[in-house]
């Protein structure tokens, strides 16, 4: 096999994996340490010593690093939901569960305790990485696409989907590292801000996704997109993390603080 059938070969098999995980690496990495930023100190030395070696923000991708361990089979569609018009209805979702349902279990599972600290531990990084996902739109679907994964685009010249682009790619686009981009947007969470997210009910976060559809789809008839679509929806995807990091952190104190 020659050199550029392999390099050719080498980097579809990136552009696929790519396209597997959530909010992609640094969307993760932001979200958890903007939400340890907001914690109680104490509220987070106990996460941490459930989740040691791994730190806050590190401990949000592990729930897609297992998807290539059967073990962890049963937990393969509880990334996402599916919601029409922003309501939750268990006979639209997956038979094997959904984020929502997750979610709510595991957080009950963690505050009642009891847990060996293998499992605790488990449990925990998937709940961290859930409430994370779950503010992505793309994965509150419609069911009708795969959460924009059947939607396929060219950003700025490279072929993609609607839903690594928000996943990742606007993300990565600007060029920082997961830590500067967190200090970034750590500046606008205000006290008033925080209150504001804190009172939303899962229920709200589900419309929440539903609201911002329009402007997610909203996409020229080539499929070709860049500095446009860019401008106009990446202030979108920023809110979608603030409003992550606030949440989670909220659950976080609400089990451990």
């Amino acid at each position: 096999m020659n050199k550029l059938k392999t390099a050719g070969i080498f980097a579809l098999l990136l552009f696929v994996h790519s396209q597997a995980f959530a909010w992609g690496q640094l969307g993760h990495y932001l979200i958890g340490l903007m939400a340890e930023m907001q914690l109680k100190k104490s509220t987070l030395k106990k996460v941490e010593r459930v989740i040691q070696p791994m730190s806050l923000g590190r401990s949000g991708t592990w729930m897609d690093e297992i998807r290539s361990d059967s073990t962890f089979d049963y937990a393969t569609t509880w990334h996402y939901l599916t919601s029409k018009d922003g309501e939750y209805d268990p006979a639209h979702q997956e038979k094997s569960g959904d984020a929502y349902e997750a979610i709510l279990r595991i957080k009950a599972e963690l505050k009642k305790g009891g847990l060996s600290p293998e499992v605790e531990a488990e449990k925990l990084k998937m709940l961290i990485h859930m409430v994370e996902d779950i503010h992505q739109p793309l994965h509150v679907g419609t069911g009708d696409d795969r959460g924009g994964n059947d939607v396929r685009l060219e950003f700025f010249g490279n072929p993609t989907n609607l839903h690594a682009l928000w996943d990742s790619g606007m993300i990565d686009r600007q060029g920082m590292s997961y830590t500067e981009l967190a200090n970034e947007l750590y500046r606008r969470i205000t006290p008033d801000l925080q209150k504001q997210y804190q009172r939303a009910s899962m229920q709200d976060w589900l419309a929440e996704a539903v609201a911002v559809r329009g402007q997610v789809y909203d996409l020229p008839e080539s499929k070709r997109i860049s500095y446009g679509y860019l401008y106009y929806k990446y202030p979108v995807l920023e809110e979608r993390l603030v409003a992550a990091s606030v949440r989670l952190a909220q659950i976080l104190e609400e089990i451990y603080g």
